[in-house]
């Protein structure tokens, strides 16, 4: 098996398309080789940029996601992309940036001149000035010449709290050969190389010990993918990482390459992705980027699509891509949403805090639930796990940050009246966002132990098909032999339930007990146990909630 070659893509978010375009386009001479649609969630675009064929090592995607905040960068992401361009060409670009009114700073990395700047969204775009590989494939319409062309990334910088464990992995199963460090603004910076001769060659870490993790949203890189020369190899990594504790997910069909993810210890996430089929698998080179393009799957939502999708002008053809939109904004993280009618209970006038969409532009919502201990705004963080911009995510917040005092196995007349009170909270929610005609089939109900608890027992109660519900680490609320004469019917919806065989919280005999008389409501139950996995969150849970989000999403367009 060869090692890692280097950089494939790196996929981030962003608010306005059309400045996405411009920018990329006109700014830095990329050409847009791809339109398509985000395939997890289909009323979002997907963004390539590249060279003229989007060679890998030079591709940069993007999601917009109209009106979305900025994020706020931290440790356990990829903050800073960097395109190589020739040593020659620094006086061009510096007066090229100033001429479109781009700021700038200059830097040095590793004995080579580089400057540094903001995408229209605020992630740092570096240009590395220093001879090497050539641009695979120049684009003869590039506004910016061939001898001062961008030939592809050089490098990424992660933030990390800790280089060693991340070090490990580049340096173990990737093949990445440890290239030297040098002093940071931010920390040290430790460079590592992949192994082939071309572009995008480098991923460089920052360690900062003690710092705050980022914030996800518009200008924050979601993944960073790595090539691998064909689908044979491709599997070779997803086992290998397996056997080193990774959490690899299923490949995943991409259309123009395939791909694996799975997250490393400091919360950033990679991809393993193939160099084959390539962009031109479905549209010739000459008419890259012309129209949109979406998977056979999709195609008979295409009307739909179109009509929902912001309009933007490929520059290239000046022809317009995409419908009238509807003009799609993002609540600031952390914004409240009134919580409905009011009850006497503690929890009643408490925040409700949103992220995402907002609510009168979303098609789905999320209610999330915190747990004992925890907050609204902790649990708002899974929104960046799932990644799913179809969706508003809505996390009410418990007074004293609990649902009800003691166990969820307790008598409930001694968990009251924050029992009643927290089930009236999400009742709540969902009657607000009902009132924004988002139904509760475009719902999904979830949440995180105490509030994983509070999140089932409210849909046992309150049976009707939903979109969805997830319980990391939970059960139905009250003590053995609590009757579960539920009235209605779940029709169908599915529910998620995950948790280890040795929760110290949560029985395994209730989260058997649970699956069951679910079920037995007419819920579509998906039940796993997790050996030895203790009170946490896994990747797999995260990505079984994803494909329910997936669907929901989809269903939604």
């Amino acid at each position: 098996m060869n090692p890692i070659q280097g950089l494939h893509h790196l996929t981030v978010m962003a608010s306005d398309p059309q400045k996405n375009v411009d920018f990329f386009t006109q700014v830095l001479g990329q050409r847009l080789v791809k339109v398509t649609v985000n395939f997890d969630d289909p009323g979002t675009y997907h963004l390539y940029y590249g060279d003229e064929t989007g060679a890998p090592g030079t591709i940069m995607t993007y999601f917009p996601w109209p009106g979305a905040a900025r994020g706020q960068r931290g440790n356990g992401e990829i903050v800073a992309a960097a395109y190589a361009a020739p040593a020659a060409s620094q006086g061009y670009w510096t007066t090229r940036l100033q001429s479109f009114g781009v700021p700038f700073s200059e830097h040095t990395r590793f004995g080579s001149p580089a400057v540094r700047f903001e995408d229209p969204d605020g992630l740092w775009v570096e240009l590395i000035f220093e001879d090497g590989a050539a641009v695979p494939s120049f684009w003869p319409n590039s506004p910016v010449p061939r001898e001062h062309a961008l030939s592809g990334f050089h490098s990424v910088t992660g933030w990390v709290a800790q280089t060693a464990r991340t070090e490990a992995l580049l340096t173990g199963p990737l093949g990445f050969t440890r290239v030297g460090s040098e002093p940071d603004a931010e920390g040290t910076r430790t460079r590592y190389r992949g192994q082939s001769d071309g572009v995008g060659l480098y991923i460089d870490l920052v360690e900062r010990p003690g710092q705050p993790h980022g914030q996800f949203s518009a200008g924050s890189v979601h993944h960073v993918a790595l090539r691998t020369v064909d689908d044979t190899e491709q599997l070779e990594y997803q086992t290998l990482l397996g056997e080193h504790g990774y959490q690899v997910t299923p490949v995943q069909d991409r259309q123009y390459f395939h791909s694996i993810y799975f997250r490393e210890h400091s919360g950033i996430l990679f991809e393993v992705a193939t160099d084959a089929p390539g962009f031109p698998d479905d549209e010739p080179v000459e008419g890259l980027g012309k129209h949109l393009k979406l998977p056979a799957w999709y195609e008979s939502k295409r009307a739909a699509i179109e009509a929902r999708i912001k309009p933007i002008v490929n520059h290239e053809y000046g022809v317009t891509i995409g419908g009238k939109g509807h003009g799609q904004t993002s609540s600031q993280p952390g914004a409240s949403i009134s919580a409905g009618p009011r009850v006497d209970g503690p929890h009643q006038g408490q925040p409700v805090m949103t992220t995402g969409r907002a609510l009168q532009d979303a098609r789905a919502a999320v209610i999330l639930v915190h747990g004992r201990g925890g907050s609204a705004e902790d649990i708002l963080n899974l929104s960046q796990q799932f990644n799913l911009s179809a969706f508003a995510y809505v996390a009410p917040q418990a007074q004293g940050h609990t649902w009800y005092p003691e166990s969820f196995l307790a008598p409930l007349d001694r968990n009251e009246p924050g029992l009643s009170s927290g089930l009236q909270m999400i009742d709540d929610v969902v009657a607000t966002l009902g009132e924004q005609g988002i139904a509760p089939e475009h719902i999904v109900i979830g949440g995180f132990s105490q509030g994983a608890c509070l999140a089932l027992e409210y849909v046992a109660r309150n049976a009707r098909r939903y979109g969805g519900v997830f319980a990391f680490s939970g059960g139905l609320i009250g003590p053995d032999g609590t009757p579960r004469d539920y009235p209605g019917t779940l029709d169908g919806t599915p529910v998620f339930i995950g948790c280890s065989d040795v929760d110290g919280h949560i029985p395994l005999r209730r989260v058997e007990e649970s699956a069951e008389i679910l079920a037995g409501h007419g819920a579509k139950v998906d039940k796993r146990i997790y050996p030895g996995m203790g009170h946490t969150i896994n990747e797999d849970e995260i990505s079984a909630v994803q494909k329910m989000l997936q669907d929901v999403a989809a269903l939604s367009v």
